[in-house]
């Protein structure tokens, strides 16, 4: 296959990039408007092969998005391209809807009009693959609630859980998701949606919480954690989700939504610790880093509880996560241990980690 991949110098994106490179014959046109998050760095290590080719494109620009299907043909498209910061969406909602809802409808838009012009068995194999988050779910009942005399398993996230959106970040996801469905219903559009659980490994930009710990623990910072840290994630480690998402856009059937999860379910303040100890096994100094924590006030509207439910990646497509958390986080932190030029690369000095996010007094009236 040739696979236009959107966003693919992001996070999830360039480990894409990098595992079809590395591990099938499959060839990559990758697209990407390089905002702050984009780093062509991260795609070193496939970035001379022949089979890679990157297009600096912004999916909100129908005239070039047309120009790369015309010129590329691609076989498939998996889309990636998006703004995908929760505390970014709070400050500053309007990219997020620009480039979440208009970005995909333009690349909709694009990806029909070529997919209307293929010959009858390209037609039949082309596939557009949305990838998308489980915040659009909401959030799910969390251990804390129940009663102390209650042993029900706790709900999980499933293809058919509906759709409760609480940030406008997960509100602009939900809307995408909604809008590739909508082509598939009117237009018969050959679209697969993916929704994921929290992803962390190399190459993240420090916005997110596991490598800014990582980061500001090693430069003697405080480790801000919000509310109590009482905030449960299923985690997935990248590579594992790279994985996941090629099965589908190889395998995966039209019109079907998979959900990928890491079996990782852990409070917030859980995965901070964990980091702060291997820190103090792999960088030692005088002080623990756990010293560092320090509780702040929480997020606006913050979801409590995620959770899914990946069985159907497993029954149907023969997936499974390979790392556990554990083996998982020691890979990512040792990652950032030994690749600081990288870290220093990504931060170009209008983002310094500082807090993001936060309503103002007046704002919510107070």
């Amino acid at each position: 296959m040739k696979i236009l991949v959107t966003g693919g110098a992001g996070f999830i994106g360039s480990a894409v990039v990098r595992y079809v490179i590395s591990s099938t014959n499959d060839s990559v046109i990758n697209l990407d408007k390089l905002t702050y998050a984009g780093n062509l760095q991260s795609l070193e290590p496939v970035a001379d092969d022949e089979r890679y080719t990157f297009e600096q494109v912004d999916i909100c620009d129908r005239k070039e998005l047309d120009r790369v299907f015309k010129q590329h043909k691609p076989d498939a498209v998996m889309h990636l391209a998006a703004e995908s910061h929760v505390d970014r969406s709070i400050t500053g909602p309007a990219e997020f809807i620009q480039t979440n809802i208009v970005g995909t409808y333009n690349l909709l838009e694009a990806a029909r009009e070529y997919w209307n012009a293929l010959d009858a068995t390209a037609k039949e194999s082309f596939r557009f693959h949305h990838i998308s988050t489980d915040e659009v779910y909401g959030d799910l009942p969390h251990p804390d609630e129940l009663q102390k005399d209650e042993t029900i398993d706790l709900p999980l996230f499933t293809e058919q859980t509906p759709y409760a959106p609480s940030s406008p970040y997960s509100a602009s996801k939900a809307s995408s998701d909604h809008l590739v469905r909508a082509w598939l219903r009117t237009y018969g559009f050959p679209t697969i949606i993916t929704n994921c659980s929290n992803n962390y490994g190399p190459y993240h930009f420090p916005e997110k919480l596991i490598p800014l710990v990582i980061l500001n623990a090693l430069e003697g910072k405080e480790l801000p954690v919000y509310g109590k840290g009482d905030q449960i994630r299923d985690w997935l480690y990248v590579e594992d989700h790279a994985r996941a998402l090629y099965k589908v856009v190889s395998e995966g059937k039209v019109g079907e939504t998979y959900n990928i999860g890491g079996h990782n379910e852990k409070q917030n303040i859980e995965v901070v610790q964990t980091i702060c100890n291997i820190l103090d096994e792999l960088a030692p100094k005088k002080t623990n880093y756990a010293d560092q924590i320090t509780f702040v006030a929480d997020r606006p509207g913050h979801d409590r509880r995620y959770a899914i439910d990946s069985s159907k990646m497993q029954k149907d497509l023969g997936w499974t996560p390979v790392e556990t958390f554990e083996t998982g986080l020691r890979k990512t932190v040792q990652w950032y241990l030994d690749n600081q030029d990288w870290c220093q690369n990504v931060q170009d000095g209008s983002y310094q980690r500082e807090r993001l996010g936060e309503i103002d007094s007046v704002a919510q009236g107070k």
